[in-house]
């Protein structure tokens, strides 16, 4: 099945907003998919679930529940991205209306699949995952579609410009897109080390502690998001173990 190619000129704002992690997963799912595995798409509940928690290509790892990808297919049904449409059997399947909701082109958008579905990432990385999707040879071809989006609104620099210039979608929540700024903008502020070897013993020891305390905050970041996703995923479980209960009450159980 061939993806369309949306013509961007002379259309309106286009209506994206700001995700949460789960609903970022999802609908980067239905984007991977329908250019990976176009013979299984618009993809089941089931499908996508298993998309969103297999591990690889994946960052964080995540294990969404049904019920999870049930509630963020509602939101994303309800701010037009994602469209239920009847398959096979009765059985409903999903397919995204990104292009429109972006109001981007294929390679762009396969950009974007993979920022949803790892996050913040450098340039070369970004060219090798998002590759295998549409055909993008090497870096130098990557950032004009990087400039496209990022004159979109789109995608965000997070590191100054060079050989591990870091990028990210725009499409985080205020709170947590303030959090990735600082955790960058504190990590590039640090002044470079000087060579090891040609510093006074004492002054290693120190650039050691230095380079460990940097790398425990990075830690501690990725730490603290993990928690708020894990808390999210509490909170739908312990909200479906109480509808569970209710519904075994009206059922006399």
């Amino acid at each position: 099945m061939n993806e369309p190619v949306i013509d961007t000129e002379s259309k309106p704002k286009p209506p994206w907003q700001p995700l949460g992690p789960i609903d970022r997963r999802v609908v980067g799912v239905l984007v991977e998919k329908a250019k990976t595995t176009p013979d299984t798409y618009p993809l089941s509940l089931n499908a996508l679930s298993t998309g969103c928690n297999q591990k690889n290509n994946r960052d964080p790892v995540m294990l969404l529940t049904d019920d999870a990808v049930e509630e963020s297919l509602a939101r994303l049904r309800a701010s037009g991205a994602v469209q239920e449409v009847q398959g096979s059997g009765r059985v409903s399947r999903y397919r995204h209306h990104m292009y429109e909701w972006l109001c981007v082109e294929k390679v762009e958008l396969a950009v974007m699949a993979e920022l949803l579905l790892r996050g913040a990432q450098t340039e070369g990385e970004l060219r090798g995952r998002a590759a295998r999707m549409e055909p993008i040879p090497d870096v130098n071809a990557l950032r004009p579609i990087l400039d496209s989006l990022r004159q979109k609104g789109l995608v965000i620099s997070l590191t100054s410009e060079g050989r591990a210039h870091v990028v990210s979608h725009a499409l985080y929540p205020a709170d947590e897109l303030e959090k990735l700024r600082a955790h960058y903008e504190s990590s590039e502020s640090r002044e470079p080390l000087a060579p090891a070897h040609s510093l006074p013993i004492g002054q290693r020891a120190n650039n050691d502690v230095e380079a460990l305390r940097s790398e425990l905050a990075k830690t501690r970041a990725e730490i603290a998001q993990l928690r708020h996703e894990f808390d999210d995923l509490t909170q739908n479980f312990h909200r479906n173990e109480e509808e569970v209960r209710q519904l075994k009450q009206a059922l006399g159980g």
